[in-house]
């Protein structure tokens, strides 16, 4: 079984990982792109025995540097303003690959997905994102079989977010996807699909 867990409910890093809990099964295999892996460490911190497996997928161990901080609390402040309609414009040059910002079909994929989150729920996600812990100081208790996944022009949580997350993971896997950006799932769904079986299988 595959289930998609609900990262729009609560304003905490902590209290979102509770919830999917309660929800989830004893033991499962945890997969998490950009804010999801954010979400992963989390659930760690809380119950890593219920992990039996992990997937970090175009994300980072490091809590946000002051300039993103700062990047954060003017998205927030827009969407507030009720200017959420702008978010996409302002997020898809980082979001995809310079090759793909043109591609209608995905920049639209965006869109909607921004449309299907709302403003309040985006409010959310980004004071969580905003006020989470470093998770560097707890990547050498993972000892689960971990993906460290990461497209090779991601502009948001580069390569480099990736191989030290891979470096501080014993036996971690790094897989970096060409031709692809932060949302690599959608920009190269065959080379992540294939990454993740093999997670899976593994």
């Amino acid at each position: 079984m595959v289930a998609v867990a609900d990262h729009t409910a609560h304003d905490a890093m902590a209290d979102l990982a509770a919830a999917i809990l309660a929800d989830a099964p004893a033991r499962f295999a945890l997969a998490g792109l950009s804010m999801g892996g954010y979400l992963a460490f989390e659930i760690l911190r809380q119950a890593p025995e219920r992990v039996d497996r992990l997937a970090l997928l175009d994300t980072q161990a490091r809590a946000d540097s002051p300039e993103a901080q700062e990047l954060r609390r003017q998205q927030i402040a827009i969407a507030e303003r009720g200017g959420f309609a702008r978010i996409p414009d302002l997020q898809i040059p980082k979001l995809l690959a310079a090759r793909h910002h043109g591609d209608d079909a995905l920049t639209g994929t965006v869109r909607a997905m921004a449309s299907a989150t709302g403003a309040d729920a985006f409010v959310r996600q980004q004071t969580a994102i905003l006020n989470r812990v470093d998770s560097r100081p707890g990547l050498a208790a993972i000892r689960c079989p971990t993906l460290v996944l990461v497209g090779a022009e991601d502009a948001i949580t580069p390569p480099d977010l990736a191989r030290e997350m891979r470096d501080g993971i014993a036996g971690s896997r790094l897989v970096v996807v060409e031709e692809a950006g932060h949302l690599s799932t959608l920009e190269r769904p065959d080379a992540v699909s294939a990454a993740l079986r093999d997670w899976l299988l593994a």
